[in-house]
């Protein structure tokens, strides 16, 4: 892999993990439509020995950099929100069952709750959807299908007649951090407190969408925020949501592929994963800090039309 390779794939992981348009699927594409010594990137991460292919390993370091950009710009939610689970546990514990009080340990739960389904389809079918799907025509008719729920998404979302807004916390009970104001953090609170209100089997509903993002052309955040759309939630809602969503499942993905990193399959690209790291960490945080802003006032269709287009031209492409 050159500097040249591992530069543009690690600005379009960045860019495309957190955008609703598959980073997934623009890994196999992207290549694909380059050609060349690009391609054989793709041939070899979806081939039943691609356990050692050095394009997957430099993928899973680029996970890891998204997943810490995630923490680093929600890293004030993610302490209220941990905090929230340890008490529940705690208080659970002796109890035998779930218990949750307040609204940070109803999102805890609700996360994890929404996390198991994909973890576990992870687990068990990773290496046979990446083996059979990771490949240019499925990946286009798959960024097709994606277009196709951001639409569906956006034309069945339920809205309340009087939806019940939440208090909005006192500014002052916040402190800024990960690039983010005090105001930014308490609106953040406030909608953490609608979330919250989701039933545990709503979130394990939106959970489900998640597996979806397996095949590539799918998008994880998109599915997710569809998911949250149907369940009545904002943009905005939704958006956090899905993102808070896909920091453990994203770091879970790479942690858990770091092995292959360290071996043989990792060998002569060091160089190449630190400077695609920093390049994916840089992109993903400031992709998320747009679109957190973005879904305030905007909608999801801008990235449906970018799906039905890219997916059918590419679909055109590499099936005909």
């Amino acid at each position: 892999m050159s500097y040249l390779q591992a530069i543009v794939i690690a600005l379009v992981q960045g860019t495309t993990e957190l955008f609703p348009v598959s980073s997934l699927g623009h890994s196999v594409l992207v290549p694909a439509w380059i050609g060349g010594s690009w391609q054989t990137l793709v041939t070899q991460s979806s081939q039943a020995s691609s356990e050692s292919s050095f394009y997957l390993a430099y993928i899973v370091a680029l996970h890891c950099a998204t997943a810490l950009a995630l923490l680093i710009f929600f890293r004030a939610d993610w302490i209220r929100i941990v905090r929230g689970f340890l008490r529940s546990v705690r208080r659970g514990l002796p109890e035998r069952r779930l218990n949750a009080i307040d609204s940070d340990e109803r999102l805890a739960w609700l996360i994890v709750l929404a996390t198991v389904p994909v973890g576990v389809t992870g687990l068990a079918l990773e290496h046979v959807f990446r083996t059979i799907f990771a490949k240019p025509t499925a990946a286009s008719a798959f960024l097709l299908v994606n277009g196709l729920i951001l639409l569906a998404g956006e034309r069945a979302r339920r809205r309340s007649d009087a939806p019940v807004a939440a208090r909005e916390p006192e500014t002052a009970a916040f402190t800024g951090g990960g690039g983010r104001t005090a105001e930014d953090v308490a609106a953040a609170y406030a909608s953490d407190l609608r979330i919250s209100r989701l039933s545990y089997r709503e979130s394990i509903y939106v959970g489900l969408l998640q597996v979806l993002a397996l095949l590539p052309g799918i998008s994880r955040s998109g599915v997710t925020m569809v998911g949250g759309l149907w369940r009545g939630l904002s943009h905005e809602d939704a958006a956090r949501f899905a993102f808070l969503l896909a920091t453990p499942v994203i770091l879970a993905a790479g942690v858990l592929k770091l092995p292959s990193l360290a071996g043989h399959a990792g060998d002569h690209i060091h160089g190449q994963v630190a400077v695609g790291f920093v390049i994916t960490g840089i992109t993903a945080y400031l992709s998320v800090r747009y679109l957190v802003r973005y879904f305030e006032t905007r909608t999801l269709t801008p990235f449906a039309v970018y799906s039905l287009i890219v997916g059918a031209a590419s679909l055109l492409y590499f099936a005909f």
